[in-house]
Parts: structure tokens; sequence; C-alpha cells
């Protein structure tokens, strides 16, 4: 039985995830450490309130002492660490948060781990899993071959910067004390349980209500999009099979330029429309309500400052050594997000009522 702490598990991928690892896992327990920041949302992983193999504590990273109690008090041999702020646009607007989060709380978590794993002496067969971002390499051109793991970082927001930043501690750890790590940066991710403020999200809920559907600069930004399950398939394989401290990129094999992403999506809730037609009755101010297409919706708006051309994914290192494969294509995984978002009203509602923090 394995005893995980998993950071950030409020939120998009960490939700996931928890759900993912319990499926595939049941025999483990996990402990997860949320600071409830407006994007994590305890509700998300209700249904396992009160459980043998569950407890939910609402508490910092940066608070090294919380981490080092849970660690004693639950005998942690394995941290997945998810926990960060990971927005590029509130990122610009607002840094500081990106710091305290993405740096301090990593050296935070590590310092607890190291105490606990090595300095003490418990638990020598432990691991430090920690998810990173594509966007610590910088942009591509769009001849230029996709990132690898020996890709010089070159980070271009804040965000990024503060999610290199992390990394390098991570693999100083290792270097330095010993500490087992691994690390895996992972491409676009989609799929249920995704903030609103997001592209895939964000889209599907203003078509639905009728809202333009604002796509960056020229929309030709292309990025590599990866179905937020073929993610978690992937940092189990590394967390049970990875070699300790190494790099493992994890991508979807799937690039796509955001205007094309948004036309998708606009096909794909138009078929939604036309088949039921309850639909337009839920949502009647949808233009897919009275028989147009979604993409009447779509506005060109300003780029934002330093926005990468282009992000792609080599996953050869960790299909080659640990055998991983995406499972779902495009169209699949946007299917089961749309439907998803579209099976939970309640939820998204209580995001933009707030009524989620309550």
């Amino acid at each position: 039985m394995t005893n995980l702490l998993v950071t950030g598990a409020a939120g998009f991928i960490g939700t996931s995830f928890v759900n993912y690892w319990h499926e595939s896992n049941p025999q483990d327990s996990v402990v997860v450490l949320d600071a409830l920041t407006y994007a994590g949302n305890k509700n998300n992983l209700a249904e396992f309130s009160g459980q043998s193999w569950y407890q939910f504590v609402h508490g910092s990273i940066c608070d090294q002492s919380l981490v080092e109690s849970l660690m004693t008090q639950h005998e942690i041999d394995t941290v997945v660490h998810f926990a960060a702020e990971s927005h590029v646009d509130r990122s610009i607007t607002g840094p500081d948060a990106f710091i305290d989060t993405n740096i301090v709380g990593t050296h935070s978590l590590l310092k607890a781990a190291k105490k606990y794993w090595i300095d003490e002496g418990n638990k020598p067969e432990h691991l430090f899993h920690h998810v990173s971002t594509d966007e610590v390499y910088g942009t591509l051109a769009t001849e230029d071959p996709a990132f690898c793991e020996a890709t010089a970082y070159a980070p271009n927001s804040p965000y990024a910067a503060s999610k290199a930043a992390s990394d390098h501690l991570v693999r100083a750890y290792h270097h330095t004390f010993g500490l087992k790590v691994t690390t895996s940066n992972c491409s676009n991710n989609y799929g249920p349980y995704q903030f609103p403020e997001k592209l895939l999200p964000l889209c599907i809920l203003n078509i639905l209500s009728g809202k333009a559907l604002p796509i960056y600069g020229d929309g030709l930004q292309i990025r590599d999009w990866l179905y937020v399950d073929d993610h978690n398939r992937g940092i189990e394989l590394v967390i049970k099979q990875g070699r300790h401290g190494e790099t493992y990129n994890i991508g979807g094999n799937n690039e796509w330029a955001n205007i094309d992403v948004v036309n998708l999506l606009c096909e794909l809730v138009d078929k939604r429309f036309a088949a039921d037609a309850e639909l337009a009755t839920r949502f009647p101010d949808s233009p897919c309500a009275r028989g147009e297409s979604a993409k009447t919706l779509i506005s060109f708006v300003i780029d934002r400052p330093g926005h990468d051309t282009r992000y792609a994914i080599n996953a050869a290192k960790i299909m080659t050594e640990l055998g991983y494969d995406p499972v779902e294509n495009f169209d699949s995984g946007l299917s089961k997000t749309i439907d998803w978002y579209l099976c939970n009203e309640a939820w998204w509602r209580s995001i933009q009522d707030g009524s989620y923090q309550q």
C-alpha cells in the first residue's frame, strides 16, 4: 500500500488524478492538501468524504510545519505535487502569487520531505513527483522540432518562469540531498473540472450563454492538447516505473491552432443541439438554440503580452521507456469534455455565482 500526499487536488488536474488513482489503486490512501484559492473547489472531491482511504486538509504548501505533521501522521511515502498558480494572464497582472506558491511553496514541500524521509530516516523507499508544464521551454517556430527533455529552458511569462524555478529546485534536492524525485512536463490539459477561465471551458460556457468566444490575436498559436486522464496515466507510469532524478514529457501528439480548436468545439456543440431539443430549452441564449452555429460568437481580441507561438511535446522518452500512449484523440476527448459540462451544470453555475467557495 502507498500513502500519498497530493497537493492542489481540489483543482482541475489534481481532482482528476485523485479520481483516476483511486480507481486504479484502491488499496492506497490519499491525503489531499489544498489552500482552496479561487480555482480550488472542495466539492470536486466531496463524494470521498468520510471514506477511510481519503482525507482532505485545507492548508497551504507554504506551511512547512503543517506538511511535516501530515507526513508524520499519515506516514507519507509519495508526494504528488500539483499545487500551483497556473494561469498565464493572471501571472502578467499579479506575478507575486506565482512566486509565492510555485517557488516558495515547492521549496517548503521539498524541505518537509527531506526532513521526514532523509534527515529523520523515515521511508527510505519514497518519491517526490513534481508536475510541471511545457511552458518552461519557451516557444517554438512552426518548423522547429518539438520540446524534448533536453530542450533548454527559456520561460517567457512569470508563470512559466516560476515553474521553471520549481523544476530546478526539485532537481537540486535530488542531486544534492539524495531525495528520490521524478518530474513530468505536460502539454495543455483539458477535460472535466477545468476552471472556466481556461480556453475550452470558457468557450463551452460562453456558447451556452450566447457570449463572445474571445480569440487572442489571429488565433494561430499552436498547442499540443492532452486529455487529463491520458496525463494521469502518464503520471502513474512515471511514479511506478520512472527513473529517479529523471524528467518525462507527457504529451497528446495532438497539435492544433487555437482558432481550429474553437471551430471544432463549435461544430461539436452545434451537433449536440441539433440532436437534443432539450438543450435549446435549457440554454435559450445560445445561438445553437435558434439553429445558428456557435461559430457566430467567435471574436478576435488584442493579443496578450509575450504570447508564445507554439508548444509541442516530444513524448518519445516516456513512450519508449514506460510504454505510455495517449488513449484519447481530440474528437473523443473533446466530446467527453463537452458532455461533462452539459451534464454538470450545477458545478459550473456554482462557480459563476461564487457559491462553490461558501
